[in-house]
């Protein structure tokens, strides 16, 4: 049982680095590399034994045992390639390089933090410094002192003279991006839809362009200066070149400041303030109603509680608002994704339950090869999710589909219907993952709304009655908090079924209207108030006369 055991905390280190990286992270050691000496080599040899082979193997070569249901797949030490430098294109990575990596980790990735001060399960310093060193023995470059970037003058120094962020300095790097062409693979708006197909490695498996304006998947860090870095040393064994021979030093610049101004900013809040109207409700993704609601960004991981498991999901965010009426209440669904899928191959999809037969070492799907992940297969997808039973107190249905004494709401898009023309979004209700959704019968439909794919992004609108008077049915009243989750999926991603990526309860919150009365009693408590001090200060007054006379 112990290969299952370290499979699932790969896992849970997988999607748990998908979330933003801790700011405090040691990307400059203390002290110099120690001399890699036997007792050196030894203690760092235990270390990647106990805490990396697992991913990276016991050859270095990344074919651990976790590896093939991860992506990005783990790092091959034995080729000496290395993506997150601050060497010149091609060369290897400087000592300080990998002691950067190994402390804070690659967001968006299964390679955790390992600095002690971020996480309680970390390596000290010099634990760190020892395991470099192993790690640097699979490698036959760094033996080789002719590839020493430091001793060759290959290391890129950041500018000496940065000019700061600002409004000018963005609108430099816009230009910059445009006339770059950057737009061509990251997409206008930097989403990571500029490319109309999938990429690879030079290893050979799929790669997605980066989407910049999630600054949570940007893998060696989402400051100007870990920007600029990538475009002046390129990410070795990716589509991602130098741009130190294009761009000049300025230039790279203002094109970092730029891509740190598209970043996303998350919201924090857990509960969704729905915005009161008077006027008809929007059915349209585009209506300019829409502004005056508040958003609220909803985090998703992999559904890995349950065979299929998928520790891979690309729609990370969803952001929700919604606004209502006396009579109905409307959400919008926003998130990004490159590929507008809208075709659906049911003769395609995974068999949950022969995975599932196996046992919890084999129900996590891998990441390559067991399901197509490709365009055109299977459709994009979203649901929301809420209890139908009111809440007493923290009591609330499972957040993955509920259970067998307290099932869900679910409002569930399909985008191949929708494109079809017919009626885009199902209600359905479920008591647990074990059994399917079940669709409410066809009086019980009673969603209307429409949506839209643009430059990489998807807006779905759902419109329904605050009150259907169906028991199976979700109620929205005004001054309750009512539990929302969201079920999200990438169809070009292979997600389908329960294979897809979801979220834990949120709330949705109606304000209700302050009754007159209250208004009326605080009048009269404010008039009682004042008349009782106006009182006892004529009394006082009173009680200090005879007092001030005789003396």
């Amino acid at each position: 049982m112990r290969a299952p055991c370290k499979l699932l905390a790969a896992v849970i280190a997988a999607a748990w680095v998908s979330a933003p990286a801790p700011a405090l992270a040691a990307n400059v050691p203390s002290k110099p590399m120690p001399e890699a000496t036997d007792d050196h080599l030894e203690q760092g040899r235990g270390v990647y034994f106990r805490r990396c082979s697992f991913c990276h193997g016991l050859l270095g070569d990344g074919e651990g045992p976790a590896a093939k249901y991860l992506d990005p797949r783990p790092r091959d030490f034995t080729l000496g390639t290395f993506k997150f430098r601050t060497t010149q294109s091609g060369e290897l990575p400087t000592n300080e390089d990998l002691f950067r990596t190994v402390s804070r980790g690659l967001p968006g990735t299964a390679m955790q933090a390992f600095d002690n001060d971020l996480i309680k399960s970390g390596l000290s310093e010099d634990e760190r410094w020892a395991v470099i060193g192993y790690i640097k023995t699979f490698a036959q470059e760094f033996d080789d002192p002719d590839l020493d970037p430091v001793a060759t003058g290959k290391v890129i120094a950041l500018p000496a003279n940065r000019p700061p962020v600002t409004p000018e300095t963005i609108a430099k790097g816009k230009e910059v991006f445009e006339k770059a062409k950057c737009w061509s693979c990251h997409g206008k708006l930097g989403r990571g839809d500029g490319n109309k197909e999938f990429r690879k490695d030079d290893w050979g498996f799929p790669i997605r362009i980066r989407n910049v304006t999630h600054p949570w998947k940007i893998k060696a860090g989402g400051e100007v200066e870990d920007i600029y870095m990538r475009f002046t040393s390129g990410i070795s064994g990716t589509p991602m070149p130098s741009f130190i021979k294009s761009l000049n030093e300025e230039d790279r610049w203002y094109l970092a400041g730029y891509i740190k101004s598209l970043q996303h900013e998350l919201t924090s809040h857990q509960a969704l303030q729905v915005k009161a109207v008077t006027a008809d409700l929007p059915e349209s993704p585009d209506d300019d109603a829409w502004d005056a609601a508040e958003p609220m960004d909803m985090r998703l991981a992999g559904q890995v509680i349950a065979a299929p498991r998928w520790q891979n999901p690309s729609i990370e965010m969803v952001t929700v608002q919604a606004l209502s009426n006396d009579t109905d209440i409307s959400f919008r669904l926003t998130w990004d994704d490159p590929f507008k899928d809208i075709v659906h191959d049911e003769a395609r999809e995974f068999d949950p339950i022969e995975i599932a037969k196996v046992g919890s070492f084999s129900s996590y799907v891998e990441a390559n090869g067991m399901m197509p992940r490709a365009l055109e297969t299977f459709r994009d997808s979203i649901a929301l999710q809420f209890a139908v039973k009111p809440t007493q107190g923290t009591k609330k249905p499972h957040f993955y589909r509920g259970s067998s004494s307290d099932q869900v709401h679910l409002w569930v898009w399909k985008a191949d219907l929708d494109a079809a023309g017919e009626r885009g979004t199902e209600e359905g209700n479920a008591r647990g993952w074990k059994q399917p959704i079940k669709r409410q019968a066809e009086g019980g439909q009673q969603i209307a709304g429409q949506a839209k794919w643009d430059q990489g992004r998807w807006s779905v609108v759902m419109k329904r009655p605050l009150n259907t008077g169906d028991k199976n049915d979700v109620q929205f009243a005004k001054g309750l908090f009512t539990p929302m989750s969201v079920n999200a999926w990438d169809g070009s991603n292979g997600e389908h079924g329960l294979i897809m990526g979801l979220s834990t309860w949120h709330y949705v919150f109606i304000e209700a209207p302050t009754p007159v009365s209250v208004y009326v009693y605080s009048v009269l408590a404010f008039l009682v108030a004042g008349g009782l001090g106006i009182w006892l200060m004529r009394k006082a007054e009173k009680e200090e006369t005879p007092a001030e006379v005789d003396a």
